[in-house]
């Protein structure tokens, strides 16, 4: 079967649809010859091929297999990931808890989320996954190979990985666990304790709720005065756009956010402004980024650099600044033999903006001061770049001459992380200047 699918990967480039006009491409109708000969294929499949298929799994293939080929983030998504993504936005699912890609038809590891079973079981970004439970990964999409990562809590899955610099892959058995996205840490950092720290691992349903009340909490305790803040969106993968652009506003009184262009066009689709409401009045702001900081992450990053509010230190971001629009698909729309087979078309329709009119697609967001992390902190310090230019079919930026993203890596001890440690030290030092101006005055 899994020839078969990768025959029909290549052989069918347009999905299979009925006679009425599909209405996310109307006015360009596929043509007639062009849908005789996917029908002749799939019929000479299901007549000859040496074993007995099944019609919807071909469909299936075939509809993965033409999006992939346009870029790494345009997929099909069939009923049961469709719910799953769903469920991914609420901020819990069953699982390792990776961000993940595929790339040379294997699994390639992005960064895995704080305080998950793939965290702890040391899985590092830069890693390929070759083998799930024995199973190759080559020659799955990577829904399959997803699928198969998650499962019941508290069930074994033995996965084995393929790491720059050690010559043979090792295997690692992991334990899945419902996976609830930290979404905010908040604490208080600085010898004086006056920095607030605020961590945003991604950006889910409930992320401008949940930061909102810790900036709340913080703002308004009388047991401290905090000076300054750090935002840490370091190895955030992203989520909802609506998330970013609500965070940004948490620290901005005017100016654009964001907007979004579809180049083909040449026109912008949206443009998200910012409304009256900084919720730490002005104070220093660092953030945080690297190269697992990607799409919302860096909307955010820009937003707040381009309009002077906050110093960005770090790494060069992931550099995914194409936005994917999703269509559920629904009856009369495609043609399968059975009503569950219908799902949802993920599609890559424009690109994100920061405000100064730069593009973020196959660029991410270059920090004001870049702050590497040394290699020998710890056992799994071997800093692995990871970056939207890396993906297979990326889409291009126009200049792009220079590779996005930098490494995801960030030391467990604090003390040993530069860029934290470096953010603390601006900030103290900021905030002694403040507290002595104030005096003068």
């Amino acid at each position: 079967m899994h020839n078969l699918k990768r025959f029909l990967l290549l052989a069918l480039s347009i999905f299979i649809i009925n006679n009425s006009s599909f209405e996310l491409f109307a006015g360009n109708d596929i043509t007639q010859e062009n849908k005789d000969l996917i029908e002749s294929i799939i019929e000479l499949v299901k007549e000859e091929y040496i074993d007995e298929t099944d019609e919807n799994e071909i469909v299936e293939s075939a509809i993965n297999g033409m999006l992939q080929s346009l870029d790494p983030h345009s997929i099909y998504l069939n009923p049961k990931n469709f719910e799953e993504l769903k469920n991914d936005t609420k901020g819990e699912f069953a699982g390792l808890g990776i961000e993940v890609t595929m790339e040379r038809g294997l699994v390639k590891v992005i960064s895995p989320i704080d305080g998950t079973p793939a965290y702890k079981a040391g899985i590092s970004e830069g890693d390929y996954i070759t083998h799930i439970n024995k199973e190759a990964v080559l020659g799955k999409s990577l829904s399959e190979a997803v699928d198969l990562m998650r499962g019941k809590e508290n069930t074994s899955i033995e996965i084995t990985i393929a790491r720059e610099g050690i010559e043979d892959g090792f295997d690692l058995t992991i334990i899945r666990e419902i996976i609830k996205i930290p979404g905010i840490l908040a604490k208080i950092e600085g010898k004086d304790k006056n920095i607030g720290y605020l961590r945003v691992s991604a950006f889910n349903e409930k992320t401008a709720e949940k930061l909102y009340n810790e900036i709340i909490k913080l703002e308004h305790n009388p047991l401290k005065k905090i000076e300054s803040y750090i935002l840490d969106l370091r190895r955030n993968p992203g989520g909802l756009l609506s998330q970013a652009i609500e965070v940004s506003n948490m620290f901005i009184n005017n100016g654009l956010i964001v907007s979004t262009k579809r180049p083909r066009f040449e026109k912008t689709i949206s443009e998200y402004a910012a409304r009256r409401g900084d919720l730490i009045s002005g104070k220093p702001l660092v953030v945080l980024v690297n190269g697992g900081s990607a799409s919302a992450s860096e909307i955010v990053a820009g937003a707040l650099q381009d309009n002077n509010r906050a110093i960005i230190l770090g790494t060069r971001t992931f550099g995914k600044g194409s936005v994917q629009t999703l269509f559920p698909l629904t009856k009369n729309k495609l043609f399968f033999t059975q009503k569950e087979k219908y799902g949802a078309v993920k599609l890559t329709t424009a690109e994100y903006y920061t405000p100064s009119g730069k593009s973020i697609q196959a660029k991410g967001i270059t920090p004001d001061f870049i702050i590497d992390q040394n290699k020998e902190d710890d056992q799994n310090s071997d800093l692995f770049q990871v970056g939207e230019t890396q993906l297979n079919q990326h889409i291009k930026n126009k200049g792009e001459g220079e590779e996005s993203g930098s490494s995801a890596y960030i030391p467990k001890d604090e003390n040993k992380d530069k860029q934290l440690v470096e953010a603390i030290e601006i900030l103290s030092s900021l905030n002694k200047r403040i507290i002595n101006t104030k005096r003068i005055n």
